[in-house]
């Protein structure tokens, strides 16, 4: 590359560390004032830049705009962001690698290599969502679940596999290692990047929104959609809105009774009522230094549960030592600190003058948390636990909402007996029925997995017990925190009370919670009860957790241990006994609860370096079962015909060397016709598959039982699947219907079908199709089917009022043409119904933000803003889509 293209390359330096001389890109170099009043997390997005910089994808405008943050905060200012790396899980993984082995078809196919088809960008995955809680309190759960897990997901296991072997640059960590987030805290996480001799910071994005935990390392990162993640693993920049940080002060001291999750709890909601959506979050104050990084990580993972892109700590002391702790090699801590000491990216908390310039401030007093759930129905509605009786009958009380049920009072007090293992017992409203501890969340954090071990150990030798018909369970995130609890002498005791082992993955958390035993559920659906979750998770939206509990709560987890014992969240633990010991003395929870202090001294005894060095060192080796798993060798994948779960996708199908000829719109007709605030919800496959889909019938046509069709998400390797679940949302509202629903209109002849079949017919019949939108198309999460499955049923362009930002970047990147109406014209103000057919020009010298000219053939003609906002967008479009372009320049 010419130096022209590299104009920064005068702030290279190079510095002895270690034995090494070691490059980097100096931003102290600038020799300006604006750099270090930046946030930190700001000066990350810089560095890239800086590096980046090569007058196409980055230019030298991006730059000075990112340093001028200050001015450009508040103008929407669009700048260019290349992460260091990408971190997937297997929902979401699956998808990228299935296009990555079609990319490499298509370039062979095409005279290509197809060997040169590989991640560019580091990529890592992680196999955390497949396993389920099926068996509980037992001493072969972990075996039968991890059996089951490998049942279900075989197919898509040896494809994974066969990944592993093939691309360079991706890591694919075997299922039962651990939860995504947690390994990367503890063991993927680089904090400062050394590649060839050049450090960088350590930067990623990720296809979950709670890659955010990373934040508590220090290492700037957030959840993306599947496309963008696509795009950034080769080698691609993607485009953000350069944020408002708000600076969020923590001081004081926690209450020694207090845990880590009170804490974050208590920020969720405070940042949630100050509002923080599309913001970066900055953590400062010398109540920081207080926090241990695991402490910081729990209150970064729940980022997008208080709205921000990011909630980001600084690297400081504590990051150092935790890297010591979680067995990181001394040669590469050295070289971490020196770089960000060197490029004034390293934090003291207790030093206001390293404080920078934020968009607002915010303030806590850790002295102000008490000890807190979540719930019944949101992660931000915190409860305090000396509220939790009474809210929650307030709950039962109020009409049905966020906070409420509406249980007849005459209801609120009924039992239903039910005989479980040949004893009676009752169950009421408020009766607890899970209790897991489980989430990355919490499970990353010794701290409270120590704490709810000593209370079990506290709590059995005092005779207490839980009842046996609760499903109690324990999915750890990664192997190191069996290995603490093991030698700290805790897990007989949780053993005890039912918290054994079930899985390592994030299992209740996302749903996984396998089923209640059957006289359980039928006494909850006989007495309509609103039975109750506990778990140590990150989310407990309605019907997430499981379909019989109504009212789930989000808790730490020695407070689910607690809340087992009592057995119902109608409880006062200052006031009402857990049970009596063996001399007959009540039994409170306060005789119980470890300290601060008492869990800190067991940490430091059994959390030490060798623990992390031994899991991690087998991490990429897996289970027998993983190693006996037979997959194929070759660099091409051997696709099975037969595979109801994986399946070349059609994207590349008709790509030709050259590139094609500018494509506008000839005589398409409207597919749907929608109104306002469409989500990605509303377009992208998710959850059960309906037994009266398009995909249920495709299914069915193969031989499959509804009992095995599984979800949407765990098919998104089927494009067949996915294109049939496209827009199959029950809520969506098509004006060319009288009703919600995931049907259309054929409008040649006036029939009435599902929305899938509608796109089939148009193109057995030779037809384009396009769709017609109000305001904020495609908001919501980012969701590569909500661009793929469009672009499989043949729609062309979306003509909008509005987009989203990054699913308008989507459909670019699948070729769809993204048209807006000019400000003030609607589809009504122009009298558009639907019903017409429109031709759309496109010129072969078209240019970013141009008009377009749109005819119908009721004789209408108006112009529409062509939304390729930039040269590379309009690139991506030539060739039919980032990944074909992608394909091209690997020929």
């Amino acid at each position: 590359m010419a130096a022209k293209d590299k104009p920064f390359q005068n702030l290279l330096k190079t510095e002895r560390i270690g034995s090494e001389d070691l490059r980097f890109y100096d931003l102290t170099a600038l020799k300006d004032n604006r750099y270090e009043k930046l946030p930190f997390s700001i000066r990350v997005l810089l560095e890239s830049a800086v590096r980046n910089c090569d007058g196409f994808q980055i230019q030298e405008s991006d730059v000075q705009n990112i340093l001028n943050w200050s001015e450009n905060q508040d103008k929407s200012v669009e700048i260019p962001f290349k992460p260091a790396r990408v971190i997937l899980q297997d929902f979401t993984g699956v998808p990228a690698v299935v296009d990555f082995a079609a990319m490499r078809d298509a370039v062979e196919k095409l005279g290509g290599d197809p060997q040169k088809i590989n991640p560019i960008c580091p990529a890592d995955l992680v196999i955390d969502h497949s396993v389920q809680v099926d068996v509980s309190r037992s001493s072969t759960a972990l075996k039968k679940n991890q059996d089951l897990e490998f049942e279900r997901n075989k197919e898509r296991f040896i494809f994974l596999k066969w990944g592993a072997k093939a691309f360079k640059n991706m890591l694919i960590v075997p299922p039962g290692s651990g939860i995504v987030h947690q390994v990367n805290l503890e063991y993927l996480g680089r904090v400062v990047f050394n590649t060839d001799g050049l450090l960088y910071p350590d930067s990623l994005v990720g296809t979950d929104s709670h890659t955010t935990m990373i934040n508590g390392l220090g290492i700037v990162a957030w959840g993306v959609g599947g496309i963008e993640a696509e795009a950034v693993m080769l080698g691609q920049a993607i485009s953000m809105v350069l944020p408002k940080v708000v600076g969020y002060k923590i001081t004081g001291q926690l209450n020694p009774l207090i845990t880590s999750t009170d804490l974050v709890l208590t920020i969720t909601k405070h940042l949630r009522q100050v509002g923080v959506v599309g913001k970066f979050v900055e953590f400062y104050g010398p109540g920081v230094s207080q926090l241990s990084i695991a402490d910081r990580a729990t209150i970064s993972n729940m980022c997008p549960e208080y709205g921000a892109t990011v909630g980001f700590f600084p690297v400081d002391d504590q990051s150092i030592e935790y890297l010591r702790q979680t067995g990181r090699e001394e040669d590469k801590i050295r070289f971490v600190e020196k770089y960000l000491r060197a490029n004034k990216m390293f934090r003291d908390y207790d030093n206001t003058d390293n404080d920078p310039e934020f968009s607002e401030l915010v303030e806590l007093d850790m002295n102000t948390v008490v000890p807190c759930c979540s719930g019944p129905k949101r992660p931000h509605d915190k409860v305090a636990v000396t509220d939790m009786k009474t809210d929650f009958m307030t709950c039962l009380n109020n009409k049905i909402g966020f906070k409420g049920f509406a249980i007849p009072s005459e209801k609120q007090t009924m039992t239903i007996p039910f005989v479980y293992d040949k004893q009676e017992y009752t169950l009421s409203h408020g009766s607890v029925v899970i209790a897991a501890i489980t989430s990355c969340t919490n499970t990353s954090n010794p701290s409270v997995m120590l704490g709810a071990g000593l209370l079990a150990k506290n709590a059995v030798e005092a005779g207490l017990d839980v009842k046996p018909y609760i499903k109690t369970s324990l999915s750890p995130g990664s192997g190191v925190v069996t290995y603490y609890l093991r030698e700290s002498g805790v897990i007989p005791y949780l053993d005890k009370l039912g918290f054994g082992i079930v899985g390592y993955g994030c299992m209740t958390c996302i749903g996984n919670s396998g089923p209640l035993e059957e006289p359980v559920a039928q006494a909850i659906d006989k007495g309509d009860l609103v039975a109750c979750g506990v778990l140590s998770g990150n989310r407990n939206f309605e019907g997430r957790i499981h379909p019989l509990t109504r009212a789930n709560y989000l808790a730490s987890p020695p407070l689910v241990i607690a809340y087992a014992l009592a057995g119902t969240v109608c409880f006062d633990f200052e006031k009402d006994s857990l049970g009596k010991n063996a001399e007959g003395k009540e039994i409170y929870l306060r005789d119980i609860w470890p300290t601060r202090e008492q869990i800190h001294q067991v940490e430091q005894q059994f959390v030490i370096p060798s623990m992390f060095r031994e899991v991690y060192s087998k991490i990429q080796k897996g289970t027998d079962r993983w190693m006996a798993l037979d997959a194929p060798d070759s660099q091409l994948y051997p696709w099975d015909a037969k595979s109801t779960y994986i399946k070349s996708p059609p994207f590349f199908e008709n790509m030709t060397k050259e590139l094609p000829d500018m494509q506008g719109v000839k005589d398409a007709f409207v597919l749907l016709n929608l109104g306002d605030s469409v989500t990605t919800d509303h377009i992208s496959p998710a959850g059960s598959i309906s037994r009266t889909s398009p995909a249920a019938r495709y299914l069915g046509n193969l031989g499959l039982t509804p009992r095995e069709f599984n979800s949407y998400g765990s098919r998104r390797g089927n494009d067949d699947v996915m294109a049939r679940g496209t827009f199959a949302n029950i809520r969506l509202v098509n004006k060319l219907m009288d009703k919600p629903g995931p049907r259309t209109i054929h409008v040649p002849s006036n029939d009435q079908m599902d929305i899938y079949d509608a796109a089939q017919r148009y193109d057995s019949e030779g037809k384009q199709v396009i769709v017609l939108a109000g305001k904020e198309y495609g908001s919501g999460s980012s969701r590569d089917w909500a661009a793929k499955g469009p672009w499989i049923l043949g729609i062309k362009a979306v003509i909008a009022e509005s987009y989203e930002r990054i699913h308008r970047s989507n459909l670019v990147g699948m070729g769809i043409i993204p048209l807006q109406y000019k400000s003030g014209e609607t589809a009504q103000s122009l009298g558009l119904t639907g019903r017409e057919a429109y031709t759309i020009d496109l010129n072969e010298d078209i240019k970013p933000g141009q008009l377009a000219v749109v005819k119908t053939n009721d004789g209408k003609t108006f112009e529409v803003i062509v939304r390729f906002d930039t040269d590379v967008e309009l690139t991506y479009f030539r060739h039919g889509g980032i990944l074909n372009y992608m394909i091209r320049k690997m020929l």
